[in-house]
């Protein structure tokens, strides 16, 4: 029998509960017996163990995803651990993926049926698109938003890197793995405008 799989793409910004979505859903397979495997760039090493954790507290073991990762492979070597096809692949930090390795992810969702979820986030500090979550926006069969609310009740958007003192951070590494030290989930008016503060702050005054 033909099975037909899709290739969705969730995501949302820092602190958007993403992941502890992907648990919740992850617990629901599981209660229904469902066969699914999470995955998980190893890119992201606050945990030191194979592990996907939520904030809320709650986890899941997971399989590593490394730079040379064939992701295609990983699921043929999932089917032959669970004795048969996995009915979901649950992925999380997406935007660290390789372009190519979510063409993988949707060539197991076209040659088997399985579903494939990616949860990430879409863009980097500087509001530029990462890579693995381009490619995910140009292929995936769907694609939903995760929305999460601005301290000024605004959708947040920009996931902004900040420094010790609280001051957006402008330059730097592409990736640069932290939490609620390093970022905050601002809407596009709020980033703008405690730039321009910030930038104005740090203009010395005029002497004579």
């Amino acid at each position: 029998m033909y099975r037909k799989g899709k290739l969705y793409f969730r995501y949302g910004t820092m602190g958007s509960a993403k992941t502890a979505l992907l648990l919740t859903t992850a617990y629901n397979f599981e209660e229904r017996n469902m066969r699914y495997v999470c995955m998980k760039p190893v890119i992201d090493t606050r945990d030191k163990k194979n592990v996907i954790r939520s904030r809320i507290g709650i986890e899941r073991e997971c399989k590593w995803i490394y730079p040379e990762s064939d992701l295609y492979e990983m699921a043929r070597e999932a089917f032959r651990e669970a004795g048969g096809i996995v009915d979901w692949f649950l992925v999380d930090e997406a935007q660290f993926l390789a372009p190519e390795q979510v063409d993988q992810l949707s060539r197991v969702v076209d040659d088997y049926g399985s579903n494939v979820i990616c949860y990430g986030l879409r863009t980097d500090f500087k509001t530029r698109l990462f890579e693995g979550s381009r490619r995910l926006f140009e292929i995936a069969d769907t694609i939903d938003e995760i929305k999460s609310t601005c301290s000024c009740g605004h959708k947040t958007i920009v996931n902004a890197r900040i420094d010790a003192n609280g001051d957006i951070v402008s330059e730097g590494q592409q990736v640069e793995i932290g939490g609620d030290e390093r970022y905050i989930a601002v809407c596009r008016k709020c980033w703008r405008n405690r730039s321009i503060e910030q930038a104005e702050r740090n203009i010395l005054p005029f002497e004579e």
